[in-house]
Parts: structure tokens; C-alpha cells; sequence
């Protein structure tokens, strides 16, 4: 599986970005996909889920309410839509993809491929 996503960039606070993940290599619309976000000097952390088939979602606390998390299995693509934007969102946003199976999942070691990863910058 390659992953490949895009959609990084400088936001000022409150302001939105998309994110867009393309999927390449195996059936795309079969494993569940989650977005993770690491920023300097910190841990890589969970931000989003998404199962196989959309129907259902998982959040991190932190970004409830203001973070959508969908998928095109059409176009073999997941989106993360971040509105609100703070400046502790800024990042390395990855995504991940779960090719294993089984439900959707906060644990980063649940995941076995990962994208190259998208900055985004929030500024006060």
C-alpha cells in the first residue's frame, strides 16, 4: 500500500484546511484509515479514524467538533477537514492505513502503512 497525502499548509487560528490521502496498491475500501499528527518534539499522536466503510468515525478529545474525517472508497482517498484551526494543531499530519482489518483504532501500532506525512502550521 502507498499512501500519499497532501493538503499541508499555514493557516492563521480559526481558519480551515483539508487534508486528502490517496491509496494505492491494495483494495482501498476494505481496511480502516486514521490520521495521526506529530508536532516537534513530541510523540506521534492519534487524531482520527474512519472504518472501511465509512460509517463510522473515532476521534481524539481534543479535536472533536472541529475535525471531519471522511473517505471516497470511489477514489481511493481519505479526507481529514480541520476547521476552527489552533496554533497546538500545528504538526506533521500522517495517514495510516489498517490493511489488517478489524475496527478502527486510536493505537498507532495497529496501523502498517503510513504516508509521508503534511506540515501544517497554525499561527496566532
Amino acid at each position: 500500500v502507498q499512501l500519499q497525502a497532501s493538503g499541508g499548509g499555514l493557516v492563521q487560528a480559526g481558519g480551515s484546511l483539508r487534508l486528502s490521502c490517496a491509496a494505492s496498491g491494495r483494495t482501498f475500501s476494505t481496511y480502516p484509515m486514521g490520521w495521526f499528527r506529530q508536532a516537534t518534539g513530541k510523540e506521534r499522536e492519534f487524531v482520527a479514524g474512519i472504518r472501511w466503510s465509512g460509517g463510522n468515525t473515532y476521534y481524539a478529545d481534543s479535536v472533536k467538533g472541529r475535525f471531519t474525517i471522511s473517505r471516497d472508497n470511489a477514489k481511493n482517498t481519505v479526507y481529514l477537514q480541520m476547521n476552527s484551526l489552533k496554533p497546538e494543531d500545528t504538526a506533521v499530519y500522517y495517514c495510516a492505513a489498517r490493511v489488517n482489518g478489524g475496527s478502527i483504532t486510536g493505537d498507532r501500532n495497529e496501523y502498517n502503512y503510513w504516508g509521508q506525512g503534511t506540515q501544517v502550521t497554525v499561527s496566532s
